[in-house]
């Protein structure tokens, strides 16, 4: 097989995305998966200590068996705290992890994305623009003052900044919960971005928060599309966001998968919509599944709602052990985005820092690191 004569085909959402970035040079198309292994390696050990590579959970295979560290974003973005010597980080993600890698790493260190075109409809729905106008409603309305921000860390720098100067936090998939009621401990109510699902299965599974007492913030529409009745009534304003990968996944899967395997368990990741995590045995982060599975005893069936590459990888591991994973989605859900993160484009950056080169530089404005550094401090700290 070989991979270098990939190119992706980005639709509408996809396109919006894309970030301005060098293009691919023709040499580095078309070469086969052993040369480009051969020269990765040499480039590898040509930079020694002062390379580190990252590899998220959702990358191809192709790509993540040369990372130096595996996982979830956050995980990721404080790796690099280990290596303060190390003059490039390699982040191969998409381009909101790089950014909050930049805003942990210290002053000598570039962090490269391998293609800008990485991004992340997700992060993208939430613009930096649009939730300005989303405060400033919130102001009008006199809920701004009663409200404290909190985002995803599936968001850009400029958002973590923003949220981090009006007194709020980031969280993950992981700790959303103690972040939520850290919230709540500071003012009455919550907006939540930019994914809706992950904020409503969080406050509705984890802590019992009702559903009419949550409101969806459309940042198209005026106000939200809310009346300040209901925002008044409502403890936690989700804001109109969503995962493209997980909301493929439905109720409907999981009713076929417990037909054609009796006794599967169903875990799946918290961005998949509410019905979903409803009919699923279990929810929760990357990190979670991973521990879950790999716990599972000899014998057991797992359906598993998250990104193909992690499900297979996952498969493979937990073989051996008599695991049997299976992807609830039978045509897999694919990270797209992740997906243009190719081996050439990982070859091309790592051979250019062997000639003193630096390629798609993630570099996030000081006043942004500085306020997203508050942001995420503020996380660190909640327990």
């Amino acid at each position: 097989m070989t991979t270098g004569t990939y190119l992706p085909v980005l639709n509408e959402v996809e396109k919006a995305s894309i970030r301005e970035r060098q293009p691919l040079p023709e040499r580095y198309l078309g070469l086969p998966d052993d040369e480009m292994a051969a020269r990765i390696a040499a480039a590898r050990a040509t930079l020694g200590d002062r390379l580190v590579i990252l590899g998220h959970h959702y990358q191809r295979d192709e790509v993540i068996r040369f990372a130096d560290y595996t996982g979830d974003s956050f995980k990721l973005s404080r790796e690099v705290a280990k290596h303060p010597d190390a003059e490039y980080i390699v982040f191969c993600g998409v381009h909101f992890m790089a950014e909050s890698a930049d805003v942990l790493a210290l002053p000598h260190q570039k962090v490269i994305l391998p293609d800008l075109a990485a991004g992340c409809s997700m992060a993208d729905m939430a613009p930096a623009d649009e939730l300005a106008i989303c405060w400033s409603e919130l102001e009008q309305m006199g809920m701004a003052s009663r409200t404290v921000p909190v985002t995803y860390i599936n968001s850009a720098a400029a958002i973590k900044s923003f949220v981090g100067e009006q007194g709020g936090t980031v969280c993950t998939s992981s700790n959303a919960a103690a972040v939520l009621a850290w919230g709540w401990e500071q003012k009455e109510k919550i907006l939540f971005l930019p994914d809706q699902h992950l904020g409503r299965n969080t406050a509705y599974f984890r802590m019992g928060v009702p559903l009419d007492r949550m409101v969806v913030w459309d940042p198209k529409q005026p106000f939200g599309g809310l009346t300040r009745e209901q925002v008044e009534a409502a403890r936690l304003i989700l804001w109109k966001g969503h995962c493209s990968v997980h909301v493929r996944f439905s109720a409907k899967q999981i009713a076929l998968v417990r037909q054609q395997h009796p006794g599967v368990r169903v875990i799946v990741h918290p961005e998949v919509p509410f019905e979903v995590v409803e009919a699923a045995d279990d929810s929760g982060s990357t990190e979670y599944i991973l521990s879950q599975v790999r716990a599972g005893a000899p014998g057991s069936v797992w359906a598993v709602g998250t990104e193909v590459h992690l499900v297979h990888r996952l498969a493979d591991e937990v073989a051996p052990h008599g695991i049997t994973v299976l992807s609830l989605d039978a045509l897999g859900c694919l990270c797209s985005t992740m997906f243009r993160v190719s081996p050439n484009h990982l070859l091309w950056v790592l051979e250019g820092l062997v000639d003193g080169q630096v390629y798609n530089q993630v570099a996030v404005p000081e006043h942004q690191i500085r306020w997203g550094r508050v942001a995420l401090d503020r996380m660190l700290a909640i327990h």
